[in-house]
């Protein structure tokens, strides 16, 4: 089949030098969403590709099977606050999951928000949630059509009355309440001159500012609390501390690296007034250090600094100079420290990535010694809830055969018990014993070993004639691992597919270095190993060149359109979801 593809004006007198070399850009128009001859050329291509993908074989029966597939109850980890226990739940095929609360893990649930109720088209999500250190009053974002902007506003948890006040202007940011229950730190964009976000805005939003807001006050009468003036770029990450003494504010630019500060808030002679003043802890871009909690004055951090595969130390904020630091947990040789929590007052949990699958361990918070691992299946822990005053946690465990499992144990007994199942999500007509899952590590152009998953229905002949789909990522630290999808299924189930999911440089799953490796000057690396994974699933006839097809969305969206472009006589079909990245390509 031919298509009169649109053609693309070419403006040849765009031009950057970088590094001392001269790179075109003939197409840097199509950048602007808004403009009327990117809104004609992508009309045009609608106009192609529209009827034909309308017109497809089988296009409703699939549609029809993955609706079905995907009408099933999901669960989130059910969470303390207060006297109370919340969780978010979609019946099966709701727009938006809705929050319930529970007086007791036994209780009847009550809706206690349905963001389906809050526009007619169930556009409205509920974008983050935080509480009072009482439990009595909820913050809540609400984000439009999936904005990065969202309002903040709040909630009574014994009644469900809403406070009249609303936060506009913000992104990027959580609510922090102070432990007395008055108020909140947020970061603002003040300067902005709309309130809401635009659809298609892809600019960059500078000067952040954190601000204290006092519940039952109008945001006009927010206090100015700390700012950057002389660098407006920096996102403004604050936390009160697990005590409530303390103030740790992590600056960061973008998603890599922050700085590192603390206020005692306990020496403001007379609260929150103004501006507060900061102790500076780390003054470069050099490394991530996420605040965990603390004991009096020292505070235990993770970090990349000098551990690649990230590790846990202690600052004391009465003595906090660098030589003073001291490691708590330290870097695994191959495992990377995905993240950690304290709970029931003096355990750590923490989360480690081996091989692209999660791994549990329970440690003491007082030395960092290990007490215990909790045993998982293969696959991931995709939420977790816990904290340091409450005795209990819960982890919800998903793998590509598993929808959801959520687990609950109670880490202040010794010996610390199995985690039981609370509630695991089952699916009619889903058998994981109908597949099979492999994971292998296959050689990249420059020999740099990279694992992928590859998984189809049993009796799948690898005779080189499968259909097949290669998804993947490779950026941005993010791990790809095992996760459950209905699409995936269906492909497999129904039309025969073979499902390949590569972990590629880019990624974080192997830390810091991983990540290194795909990005800035190593980007090719990605799609070189992209390429490998290809070659590796056309030399083990997995598939074939003409009947695989790659897929990927955001920074995945950039490497499957960089990839066709460079290797098109490896590929048979590219499917590029949420191009904002691909102009880079």
């Amino acid at each position: 089949m031919k298509f009169n593809y649109p053609p693309a004006r070419r403006d040849d007198s765009v031009k950057e030098t970088i590094f001392g070399v001269e790179i075109s850009d003939p197409y840097r128009w199509l950048e602007d969403p808004d403009s009327e001859e990117t809104k004609n050329f992508v009309d045009a291509q609608n106009n192609i590709s529209g009827p034909y993908l309308h017109e497809a074989k089988d296009r409703e029966k699939i549609r029809a099977k993955l609706t079905e597939m995907w009408d099933f109850p999901k669960y989130g980890c059910p969470f303390r606050r207060g006297d109370k226990y919340f969780y978010h739940m979609n019946t099966g095929l709701q727009n938006q999951n809705v929050l319930y609360k529970l007086d007791h893990l036994d209780a009847e649930p009550k809706v206690f928000l349905d963001p389906n109720l809050l526009s007619p088209d169930g556009t409205i999500s509920l974008a983050d949630i935080d509480f009072s250190e009482d439990g009595k009053i909820m913050g809540y974002a609400l984000s439009e059509s999936g904005a990065d902007w969202v309002t903040f506003h709040f909630k009574k948890v014994e009644d469900g009355e809403d406070l009249p006040e609303v936060l506009e202007k913000t992104k990027y940011t959580s609510l922090s309440w102070t432990h007395d229950n008055m108020g909140v730190f947020y970061g603002c964009f003040p300067d902005v001159e709309d309130k809401k976000a635009v659809g298609s805005e892809s600019g960059i939003v500078r000067n952040q500012k954190l601000y204290y807001h006092k519940v039952g006050t109008p945001q006009s009468e927010d206090i100015l609390c700390i700012e950057f003036p002389e660098d407006s770029g920096y996102i403004l990450d604050a936390t009160v501390s697990d005590c409530g003494r303390w103030l740790v504010l992590e600056p960061r630019k973008m998603c890599h690296f922050n700085l590192l500060y603390f206020a005692d808030l306990s020496a403001l002679p007379n609260g929150i007034t103004g501006r507060i003043p900061l102790t500076e802890v780390v003054s470069t871009l050099e490394a991530d250090y996420q605040y965990i909690t603390n004991t009096g004055s020292k505070f235990v951090f993770r970090t990349n600094k000098d551990a690649p595969n990230y590790k846990l130390i202690v600052i004391d904020f009465d003595n906090y100079t660098r030589d003073n630091w001291t490691t708590l947990v330290p870097e695994h040789e191959t495992d990377v420290l995905d993240w950690a929590a304290c709970v029931a007052t003096d355990k750590l949990v923490i989360a480690y990535v081996h091989d692209v699958k999660s791994v549990l361990h329970v440690h003491n918070l007082a030395d960092g010694s290990f007490i215990q691992e909790l045993p998982i299946p293969m696959g991931t822990i995709g939420g977790f809830s816990g904290k340091k005053k409450y005795p209990e946690i819960f982890y919800d465990f998903t793998s590509f055969f598993t929808p959801g499992t959520i687990y609950r144990c109670d880490l202040s007994q010794n010996p610390i018990p199995a985690p039981t199942v609370f509630r695991e999500t089952t699916i009619a007509g889903l058998d994981p014993s109908m597949y099979d899952l492999e994971q292998v590590f296959y050689p990249s152009k420059d020999g740099t070993r990279v694992p992928m998953f590859i998984m189809y229905k049993k009796g799948t002949e690898k005779n080189g004639s499968n259909p097949c789909l290669l998804y993947g990522y490779g950026g941005f630290n993010v791990n790809l691992q095992p996760v459950y999808s209905t699409f995936r299924l269906v492909f497999m189930k129904h039309l025969n597919g073979v499902v390949a999911v590569a972990n590629l440089r880019g990624g974080g799953e192997y830390g810091e270095k991983w990540h290194d490796g795909g990005r800035l000057i190593n980007k090719q690396n990605v799609f070189d190993d992209f390429h490998a994974a290809a070659e590796y699933l056309i030399k083990n006839k997995y598939t074939n060149n003409k009947m695989l097809a790659i897929q990927g969305g955001s920074n995945g969206g950039l490497l499957t359109a960089a990839c066709s472009n460079q290797r098109p006589d490896l590929y048979g079909a590219t499917i590029v979801m949420c191009i904002g990245y691909v102009t880079l390509s």
